[in-house]
Protein backbone atom coordinates (compact mmCIF):
# COMPACT_ATOMS: atom_id res chain seq x y z
CA UNK A 1 0.00 0.00 0.00
CA UNK A 2 1.07 3.59 -0.60
CA UNK A 3 2.61 5.89 1.90
CA UNK A 4 0.87 9.48 2.43
CA UNK A 5 4.27 10.52 1.61
CA UNK A 6 3.94 8.77 -2.05
CA UNK A 7 0.34 9.63 -2.53
CA UNK A 8 0.68 13.26 -2.27
CA UNK A 9 3.92 13.26 -4.38
CA UNK A 10 1.29 11.36 -7.03
CA UNK A 11 -1.13 13.89 -6.44
CA UNK A 12 0.98 16.47 -7.38
CA UNK A 13 2.67 15.07 -10.48
CA UNK A 14 -1.14 14.41 -11.81
CA UNK A 15 -2.08 17.70 -10.83
CA UNK A 16 0.75 19.40 -13.23
CA UNK A 17 0.11 17.13 -16.03
CA UNK A 18 -3.16 18.33 -15.93
CA UNK A 19 -2.66 22.33 -15.74
CA UNK A 20 -0.03 21.40 -18.56
CA UNK A 21 -2.58 19.33 -20.92
CA UNK A 22 -5.17 22.38 -20.40
CA UNK A 23 -2.97 24.76 -21.52
CA UNK A 24 -1.68 22.29 -24.64
CA UNK A 25 -5.57 22.34 -25.28
CA UNK A 26 -5.97 25.97 -25.53
CA UNK A 27 -2.92 26.83 -27.35
CA UNK A 28 -3.78 23.95 -30.12
CA UNK A 29 -6.95 25.52 -30.16
CA UNK A 30 -5.83 29.04 -31.02
CA UNK A 31 -3.77 27.40 -33.86
CA UNK A 32 -6.59 25.09 -35.15
CA UNK A 33 -8.81 28.83 -35.33
CA UNK A 34 -6.16 30.40 -36.99
CA UNK A 35 -6.24 27.96 -40.04
CA UNK A 36 -9.34 28.19 -39.57
CA UNK A 37 -9.40 31.93 -41.07
CA UNK A 38 -6.32 31.19 -43.30
CA UNK A 39 -9.04 28.73 -45.12
CA UNK A 40 -11.30 31.65 -44.96
CA UNK A 41 -9.15 34.03 -46.63
CA UNK A 42 -8.27 31.63 -49.41
CA UNK A 43 -11.83 31.02 -50.26
CA UNK A 44 -12.29 34.34 -52.32
CA UNK A 45 -9.19 33.75 -54.39
CA UNK A 46 -10.57 30.18 -55.48
CA UNK A 47 -13.76 30.78 -56.19
CA UNK A 48 -12.80 33.44 -58.41
CA UNK A 49 -10.69 30.94 -59.96
CA UNK A 50 -13.27 28.76 -60.33
CA UNK A 51 -15.45 31.03 -62.02
CA UNK A 52 -12.95 32.00 -64.71
CA UNK A 53 -12.83 28.17 -65.40
CA UNK A 54 -16.58 27.42 -65.35
CA UNK A 55 -16.58 30.40 -67.86
CA UNK A 56 -14.45 28.97 -70.39
CA UNK A 57 -16.33 25.18 -70.11
CA UNK A 58 -19.57 26.70 -70.56
CA UNK A 59 -18.39 28.39 -73.78
CA UNK A 60 -18.35 26.97 -77.26
CA UNK A 61 -14.65 27.21 -77.08
CA UNK A 62 -11.44 24.79 -77.45
CA UNK A 63 -8.85 24.67 -75.72
CA UNK A 64 -6.14 22.45 -73.98
CA UNK A 65 -3.39 21.85 -71.75
CA UNK A 66 -0.87 19.22 -71.10
CA UNK A 67 -1.42 19.24 -67.17
CA UNK A 68 -5.15 17.04 -68.31
CA UNK A 69 -3.60 14.84 -70.70
CA UNK A 70 -4.28 11.94 -69.10
CA UNK A 71 -1.98 8.79 -70.02
CA UNK A 72 -1.05 4.81 -69.36
CA UNK A 73 -0.43 5.38 -66.10
CA UNK A 74 2.78 3.30 -65.04
CA UNK A 75 4.09 5.91 -62.50
CA UNK A 76 2.15 7.23 -59.57
CA UNK A 77 3.46 10.01 -56.98
CA UNK A 78 1.34 10.14 -53.96
CA UNK A 79 2.01 13.56 -51.62
CA UNK A 80 0.84 12.39 -48.09
CA UNK A 81 0.54 14.67 -45.35
CA UNK A 82 0.82 14.36 -41.87
CA UNK A 83 2.35 16.18 -38.93
CA UNK A 84 5.65 17.19 -37.28
CA UNK A 85 4.69 17.25 -34.11
CA UNK A 86 3.32 14.00 -31.54
CA UNK A 87 0.73 14.06 -29.09
CA UNK A 88 -2.21 14.21 -31.35
CA UNK A 89 -4.30 10.82 -30.81
CA UNK A 90 -4.35 8.53 -33.88
CA UNK A 91 -4.06 11.46 -36.56
CA UNK A 92 -1.40 9.94 -38.47
CA UNK A 93 -2.20 6.55 -37.86
CA UNK A 94 -5.26 7.17 -39.70
CA UNK A 95 -3.60 8.40 -42.50
CA UNK A 96 -1.28 6.12 -42.84
CA UNK A 97 -4.14 2.84 -43.13
CA UNK A 98 -5.47 4.97 -46.19
CA UNK A 99 -2.45 5.01 -47.66
CA UNK A 100 -1.87 1.16 -47.51
CA UNK A 101 -5.57 0.71 -48.88
CA UNK A 102 -4.59 3.29 -51.69
CA UNK A 103 -1.40 1.29 -52.56
CA UNK A 104 -3.16 -1.59 -52.75
CA UNK A 105 -5.74 0.22 -55.31
CA UNK A 106 -2.81 0.92 -57.52
CA UNK A 107 -1.70 -2.52 -57.65
CA UNK A 108 -5.60 -3.75 -58.48
CA UNK A 109 -6.21 -0.66 -61.04
CA UNK A 110 -2.43 -0.33 -63.06
CA UNK A 111 -0.84 -3.44 -62.39
CA UNK A 112 1.48 -5.37 -60.02
CA UNK A 113 4.41 -3.60 -61.89
CA UNK A 114 3.33 0.04 -61.28
CA UNK A 115 6.04 2.14 -59.67
CA UNK A 116 4.65 4.41 -56.85
CA UNK A 117 6.98 7.31 -55.03
CA UNK A 118 5.25 8.48 -51.70
CA UNK A 119 6.23 11.47 -50.90
CA UNK A 120 5.48 12.26 -46.88
CA UNK A 121 4.99 15.70 -45.56
CA UNK A 122 5.68 16.13 -41.80
CA UNK A 123 8.08 13.89 -39.16
CA UNK A 124 6.11 11.61 -38.28
CA UNK A 125 4.51 10.23 -41.39
CA UNK A 126 8.13 10.34 -43.03
CA UNK A 127 9.00 7.64 -40.40
CA UNK A 128 5.90 5.92 -40.89
CA UNK A 129 6.48 5.87 -44.90
CA UNK A 130 9.75 4.22 -44.52
CA UNK A 131 8.70 1.06 -43.15
CA UNK A 132 6.98 0.15 -46.30
CA UNK A 133 9.76 1.26 -48.87
CA UNK A 134 10.02 -1.63 -51.11
CA UNK A 135 9.69 -3.55 -54.51
CA UNK A 136 7.98 -0.57 -56.58
CA UNK A 137 7.39 1.94 -53.60
CA UNK A 138 10.07 4.19 -52.98
CA UNK A 139 9.93 7.34 -50.20
CA UNK A 140 10.76 10.66 -51.44
CA UNK A 141 11.63 13.43 -48.57
CA UNK A 142 11.37 17.35 -50.52
CA UNK A 143 13.59 18.94 -48.06
CA UNK A 144 12.36 22.16 -46.82
CA UNK A 145 8.60 21.20 -47.00
CA UNK A 146 6.97 19.91 -43.63
CA UNK A 147 3.22 20.16 -42.32
CA UNK A 148 3.73 23.53 -41.18
CA UNK A 149 5.21 25.04 -45.02
CA UNK A 150 3.74 28.24 -45.62
CA UNK A 151 2.71 29.82 -49.05
CA UNK A 152 5.95 29.96 -50.85
CA UNK A 153 6.65 26.83 -49.94
CA UNK A 154 3.95 25.27 -51.50
CA UNK A 155 4.22 27.19 -53.88
CA UNK A 156 7.71 25.96 -55.40
CA UNK A 157 6.60 22.21 -54.34
CA UNK A 158 3.60 22.49 -56.30
CA UNK A 159 5.91 23.50 -59.07
CA UNK A 160 8.15 20.76 -58.23
CA UNK A 161 5.08 18.64 -58.89
CA UNK A 162 3.95 20.08 -62.05
CA UNK A 163 7.38 19.45 -63.72
CA UNK A 164 7.42 16.48 -63.14
CA UNK A 165 4.32 15.83 -64.49
CA UNK A 166 5.11 17.67 -67.79
CA UNK A 167 8.37 16.13 -68.01
CA UNK A 168 6.79 12.64 -67.90
CA UNK A 169 8.51 11.41 -64.80
CA UNK A 170 5.17 10.59 -63.01
CA UNK A 171 2.07 9.50 -64.86
CA UNK A 172 -0.53 10.57 -61.74
CA UNK A 173 -0.44 12.88 -58.74
CA UNK A 174 -2.45 12.03 -55.78
CA UNK A 175 -2.66 13.65 -52.47
CA UNK A 176 -3.66 11.66 -49.40
CA UNK A 177 -4.80 14.55 -46.45
CA UNK A 178 -7.10 15.14 -43.52
CA UNK A 179 -10.25 16.89 -44.75
CA UNK A 180 -11.19 19.65 -41.97
CA UNK A 181 -14.79 19.44 -40.94
CA UNK A 182 -15.39 20.61 -37.66
CA UNK A 183 -13.37 20.48 -34.01
CA UNK A 184 -14.59 16.99 -33.67
CA UNK A 185 -14.56 16.11 -37.42
CA UNK A 186 -11.99 14.92 -39.52
CA UNK A 187 -11.82 12.69 -42.41
CA UNK A 188 -8.67 11.25 -44.57
CA UNK A 189 -8.85 12.57 -48.13
CA UNK A 190 -7.92 11.87 -51.41
CA UNK A 191 -7.45 14.26 -54.20
CA UNK A 192 -6.17 13.92 -57.81
CA UNK A 193 -3.68 16.99 -58.61
CA UNK A 194 -2.59 15.57 -62.06
CA UNK A 195 -3.92 15.30 -64.65
CA UNK A 196 -6.67 17.83 -63.83
CA UNK A 197 -9.91 16.10 -64.41
CA UNK A 198 -13.36 18.70 -64.61
CA UNK A 199 -14.84 17.38 -61.77
CA UNK A 200 -12.21 19.67 -59.82
CA UNK A 201 -13.35 22.44 -60.50
CA UNK A 202 -16.98 22.28 -61.11
CA UNK A 203 -19.62 21.47 -57.46
CA UNK A 204 -20.83 17.30 -57.38
CA UNK A 205 -23.76 17.37 -59.20
CA UNK A 206 -23.18 20.40 -61.05
CA UNK A 207 -23.65 20.88 -65.04
CA UNK A 208 -22.48 23.96 -67.00
CA UNK A 209 -24.52 25.35 -70.05
CA UNK A 210 -22.87 25.40 -73.13
CA UNK A 211 -22.92 27.91 -75.78
CA UNK A 212 -22.82 31.24 -73.68
CA UNK A 213 -21.52 34.11 -75.96
CA UNK A 214 -18.37 34.97 -74.56
CA UNK A 215 -15.48 37.19 -75.90
CA UNK A 216 -12.15 36.05 -74.74
CA UNK A 217 -9.52 38.09 -74.81
CA UNK A 218 -6.62 36.87 -75.48
CA UNK A 219 -7.32 33.42 -76.82
CA UNK A 220 -9.03 30.70 -74.64
CA UNK A 221 -6.29 28.71 -74.73
CA UNK A 222 -3.59 31.43 -73.14
CA UNK A 223 -6.08 32.50 -70.51
CA UNK A 224 -6.90 28.64 -69.42
CA UNK A 225 -2.88 27.90 -69.67
CA UNK A 226 -2.78 30.86 -67.09
CA UNK A 227 -5.68 30.70 -64.86
CA UNK A 228 -4.75 26.24 -64.29
CA UNK A 229 -1.30 26.53 -62.68
CA UNK A 230 -2.94 29.18 -60.32
CA UNK A 231 -5.76 27.05 -59.78
CA UNK A 232 -3.43 24.31 -58.78
CA UNK A 233 -1.77 26.24 -56.43
CA UNK A 234 -4.82 27.20 -54.80
CA UNK A 235 -6.07 23.21 -54.35
CA UNK A 236 -2.52 22.77 -52.92
CA UNK A 237 -2.50 25.71 -50.80
CA UNK A 238 -5.92 24.79 -49.12
CA UNK A 239 -5.05 21.34 -48.52
CA UNK A 240 -1.83 22.33 -46.36
CA UNK A 241 -3.80 24.84 -44.57
CA UNK A 242 -6.63 22.24 -43.92
CA UNK A 243 -4.05 19.38 -42.64
CA UNK A 244 -2.71 22.21 -40.05
CA UNK A 245 -6.87 22.85 -39.04
CA UNK A 246 -7.28 18.96 -38.60
CA UNK A 247 -3.61 18.38 -36.89
CA UNK A 248 -4.82 21.05 -34.35
CA UNK A 249 -8.36 19.47 -34.27
CA UNK A 250 -7.41 16.15 -33.64
CA UNK A 251 -4.78 17.49 -31.27
CA UNK A 252 -6.88 19.74 -29.05
CA UNK A 253 -9.44 16.17 -28.52
CA UNK A 254 -6.42 14.51 -27.77
CA UNK A 255 -5.36 16.79 -25.11
CA UNK A 256 -8.96 16.96 -23.50
CA UNK A 257 -9.21 13.43 -23.03
CA UNK A 258 -6.02 13.05 -21.28
CA UNK A 259 -6.76 16.55 -19.06
CA UNK A 260 -10.08 14.56 -18.55
CA UNK A 261 -8.41 11.29 -17.44
CA UNK A 262 -5.70 13.16 -15.76
CA UNK A 263 -8.99 15.25 -13.36
CA UNK A 264 -10.59 11.83 -12.62
CA UNK A 265 -6.89 10.11 -11.27
CA UNK A 266 -6.80 13.27 -9.76
CA UNK A 267 -10.28 12.52 -7.51
CA UNK A 268 -9.31 8.79 -7.10
CA UNK A 269 -6.02 9.19 -5.93
CA UNK A 270 -7.72 11.96 -3.40
CA UNK A 271 -10.01 9.74 -2.08
CA UNK A 272 -7.50 7.53 -1.33
CA UNK A 273 -5.06 10.09 0.12
CA UNK A 274 -8.27 11.02 2.18
CA UNK A 275 -8.68 7.86 3.38
CA UNK A 276 -5.56 6.49 4.52
CA UNK A 277 -5.05 10.06 6.37
CA UNK A 278 -8.34 9.39 8.10
CA UNK A 279 -7.44 5.74 8.88
CA UNK A 280 -3.66 6.77 10.45
CA UNK A 281 -5.18 9.79 12.50
CA UNK A 282 -8.04 6.87 13.43
CA UNK A 283 -4.67 4.88 14.25
CA UNK A 284 -3.26 7.75 16.16
CA UNK A 285 -6.76 8.16 18.61
CA UNK A 286 -6.49 4.55 19.33
CA UNK A 287 -2.86 4.70 20.70
CA UNK A 288 -3.83 7.39 22.51
CA UNK A 289 -7.10 5.85 24.78
CA UNK A 290 -5.43 2.69 24.88
CA UNK A 291 -2.67 4.17 26.17
CA UNK A 292 -4.86 6.42 28.45
CA UNK A 293 -6.42 2.89 29.69
CA UNK A 294 -3.40 1.23 30.62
Amino acid sequence: MATLRELKGRIGSVASSEKITGAMKMISSAKMHKAEQALKRQLPFRTQIETIIANLLSADAQFSSPLIEARDVKHVNIVVLGSDDGLCGAYNVNIFKQLLERLQYYRSTYGEDVKVTIIPVGAKMLKAVNKIAFANISVVAVDGVNSKTEAEGVKAFMAQLQQQFLFGETDLVDVLYMNFKSMSRQCPRFEQILPVVQESFMPEGATFKSSRPYLFEPDVNQIFSSVLPLFLLSTMQEIFTENRASEQAARVMAMQSANDNAKKLLEQLRLEYNKLRQQSITNELLDIVGGQVR
